[in-house]
């Protein structure tokens, strides 16, 4: 009879559990332990940010699974309260301490499944260890947080960070009626998506009372006498934008949260001798298999890699974290499933907006080494007359191959819907051309007969076919900062044209740009545009008939570039 199999898992939250699960799925005669140090497991982290708004009522709604509840499903064994301090690959244990009882001991495993994590990034600063200053990862945070709020009846909030975690939080302590401030160093808040995206996500935090403070950075956190945070200082020009326009600041507070970011839990990974990868987490195979045999790695703690270029990549999300540790616990009882890498799609609810975004942005791409195309559409949901909402869609795309690249989406309504069609067409490695052609649901009430999706894709497969090319608003400047001449061509009505324009454009409508082409010279490299795109479009389509041989149109048109002015003007440049 074959020896029992033996697994030891350490860490119980989306991946530990996921790959414990999934083993026991794969065996009924193997040994599962869990060891984790905190009280809780398999918890909605994602869900913290909206038990401090009171969105959700009680912690327990985020911790719906215990220890007791594994034990009887599946035949775990899920020891809270056990911190798993040393790892001997070669001698196959584990070191074990109780907190309880303060209790060490050592444990044999057959395999080992590292689901150790992240802990949130504090930045050295004065008065970082005071009372009332807080990160948000795990349930006990929330509930200290909430805890703080609550007894000591909390008006103002600094928030440092405008990620995910800190945005989700701003929102929340807003809605709760405190005054919140946002502290970020880069030039927007989401600085993973491009700045003439993110830029929309700041007007909302703006509109709805939020005090943003870009291109800024925390020196200090000043305490009251009896040692709690009272004040934060910072200072403007920690990056290429400010929010302030003043050097320095004070921002007096009843409370900080931190979240700037988190990083790999990697002590046990390194005790255990395995490799960490060049993003700093653990460096895994596709099933997550470690540099050292019978150990593996799943989760926020171990590297993934990039679907489009293949490089490793590292993007924390849940998400991401039960798909791996399934796999794993498929793999660790005789399975073949391998993990086929990850687009980094997300969204984020920011008050009334959705912000998603899904591959890689125009920057990303550019840096990757492709020749991106570029598309803004400003697209309603569905049709106006049953309520539709305009979403910003920009989408990138290979000029060489046509391959769609990435897609960000921020707008009220049917964003997720939108994002989730574009990751799965860029997982299936489809072109731009391809996006027309999708069979997408219509109905008035969810949609437009021709999707945003059909619409974006319609636009880049023209733009890299070169029969309606696309300019974007930054690429505009760039072509003309560098003294190249570029005759700009506004088809808008007087009355749109009034309120705002392109600087050194030629007004001619496009009711009568076919009887004033003359008015313009052919042999110029042309750019059209409207509002946001479809009647410069039309401009384009009738200069190219009357054989200007070099015409783009202006991407999101006037919208976008009066944005892309801001922005500029904002940064200084």
């Amino acid at each position: 009879m074959a020896e029992r199999l033996k697994i030891v898992v350490v860490g119980s939250v989306a991946a530990g559990t996921s790959a414990a699960a999934k083993a026991r799925r794969g065996s009924e005669d193997a040994e599962i332990v869990v060891y984790e140090r905190d009280t809780d497991i398999s918890y909605s982290g994602c869900g913290l940010p909206y038990y401090l708004g009171g969105q959700v009522e009680t912690i327990d709604e985020l911790t719906p699974r215990d220890a007791a509840w594994f034990a009887q499903r599946y035949g775990i064994d899920v020891r809270t309260g056990h911190e798993v301090t040393a790892v001997d690959a070669a001698a196959r244990t584990v070191t074990v301490r109780d907190l309880a009882s303060g209790e060490i001991f050592d444990d044999d495993y057959d395999e080992l499944v590292l689901a150790t994590g992240v802990s949130p990034v504090v930045p050295p600063l004065p008065g970082a260890d005071a009372d009332g200053v807080f990160t948000l990862r795990t349930p006990s945070d929330a509930t200290a947080i909430r805890g703080w709020i609550e007894t000591r009846d909390a008006r103002r909030a600094v928030i440092v960070g405008a990620g995910y975690i800190g945005l989700e939080t701003a929102e929340q302590l807003t809605q709760r009626g405190l005054d919140v401030t946002v502290v970020e160093r880069e030039a927007h808040s989401m600085p993973r998506m491009d700045a003439d995206v993110a830029d929309r996500v700041d007007d909302e935090l703006r509109a709805h009372g939020v005090d943003l403070l870009t291109g800024t950075r925390v020196t200090a956190i000043e305490t009251s006498d009896d040692g709690a945070a009272r004040a934060v200082r910072v200072e403007a020009g920690a990056g290429p934008g400010s929010g302030s326009g003043d050097a320095e600041r004070t921002v007096e507070t009843d409370l900080v949260v931190v979240a700037v970011g988190v990083r790999p839990n990697l002590d046990l990974a390194r005790a255990a001798g395995v490799r960490v990868g060049r993003t700093g987490a653990i460096a895994v195979d596709r099933a997550g298999r470690t540099s050292v045999a019978h150990v593996w790695a799943v989760g926020d703690v171990a590297e993934s890699f990039d679907l489009i270029t293949g490089e490793p990549a590292w993007v924390p999300l849940g998400s991401t974290a039960n798909k791996m540790g399934r796999i794993a616990g498929d793999a660790l009882t005789g399975g073949d499933l391998e993990h086929r890498g990850i687009l980094g799609t997300s969204i984020v609810r920011v008050f009334d907006l959705a912000v998603a975004q899904t591959g890689l942005t125009e920057d990303r791409a550019r840096a990757a080494g492709f020749d991106p195309v570029v598309v803004h559409h400003l697209k309603p949901d569905r049709p106006a007359y049953l309520g539709g909402q305009e979403m910003l869609i920009k989408a990138v795309a290979d000029r060489g191959t046509g391959r769609l690249l990435g897609a960000q989406i921020v707008g009220p309504s049917g964003v997720d819907k939108r994002i989730d069609v574009l990751a799965t067409a860029i997982t299936f490695g489809a072109k731009a051309s391809d996006l027309f052609h999708l069979d997408l649901a219509y109905a008035p009430t969810y949609a437009t007969t021709k999707d945003p999706v059909h619409y974006t894709g319609m636009a880049l497969d023209g733009a890299i076919s070169g029969r309606a090319a696309l300019v974007s608003a930054a690429e505009l400047d760039r072509r003309r900062d560098g003294g190249e001449q570029v005759q700009v061509v506004d088809v808008r009505s007087a009355k749109d044209r009034a309120k705002s324009a392109v600087d050194d454009s030629v007004h001619i409508p496009l009711a009568e740009l076919r009887a004033r082409a003359d008015e313009l010279d052919p042999a110029l490299p042309t750019v059209t545009y409207c509002n946001k795109g479809v009647t410069g479009n039309a401009g384009q389509n009738v200069l190219r008939g009357r054989g200007f041989a070099d015409v783009a149109n202006l991407s999101g048109g006037n919208t976008t570039y009066q944005r892309h002015v801001r922005g500029r003007a904002a940064e200084g440049r």
